[in-house]
């Protein structure tokens, strides 16, 4: 597995060195890691980490908080911006989009909570090893896009991962794992609790990727 040599790539190693120095673990995850498995250079790297907020922004005095209450902040680093966050469990979903209240948690538990399992993987950049605590790595290989525990419980907790899953499998030419594929035609209905502007740019990108 060959990693990027690219600025984005060296800042976000840069940033989860300061995290692991002041005795924190950090990861890059989701999207990214998929990207780097499939050889694909990453278009943004988002690092989770077993700090708290506090923490963070010790490390970090110009993060820009964008969910304090959730530990999700953005944090400008040399020309370049990436997205650092807690790790957490979300607890109950108020809008079919945003849980309504989170615990800060381990790594496996975040992991549990993320939409498809080839997005549900962690990559830490101190050993050069993947964390895989949901069969993302197999899924990649299988070419398959499958969602996280029981896809149903994905889709209520988050509407827009009906359309993201169609995305997926549609860019990457994957298929989508059966029980996925019906609990997204079961729940097809959920989409309207999404904004169309949060439509739309899943269709774009869908149609321009």
């Amino acid at each position: 597995m060959t990693q990027p040599a690219s600025p984005l790539w060296e800042g976000a190693r840069d940033l989860a060195g300061q995290l692991v120095r002041a005795g924190h673990e950090a990861r890059f995850a989701g999207g990214c890691v998929r990207d780097l498995l499939l050889g694909i250079e990453p278009k943004d790297i988002d690092i989770a980490t077993s700090a708290h907020p506090d923490q963070v922004q010790r490390i970090f005095p110009q993060a820009r908080w964008v969910g304090r209450a959730f530990g999700v902040c953005v944090v400008p680093y040399q020309g370049q911006t990436y997205e650092i966050a807690t790790y957490r469990k979300d607890l109950g979903y108020r809008d079919g989009r945003h849980p309504t209240e989170v615990v800060f948690t381990t790594d496996r538990e975040d992991a549990l909570r993320r939409d498809f399992t080839i997005n549900g993987m962690f990559f830490d950049p101190a050993t050069e090893s993947v964390i895989d605590y949901v069969g993302g790595q197999a899924d990649l290989q299988a070419k398959i896009v499958r969602a996280i525990g029981e896809p149903g419980e994905r889709f209520r907790e988050d509407s827009l991962r009906l359309i993201r899953g169609i995305r997926f499998s549609s860019v990457l030419n994957f298929t989508l794992d059966p029980a996925t594929q019906e609990a997204i035609r079961t729940h097809a209905g959920l989409i309207s609790m999404v904004s169309p502007e949060r439509i739309q740019t899943e269709l774009t990108r869908l149609l321009t990727e």
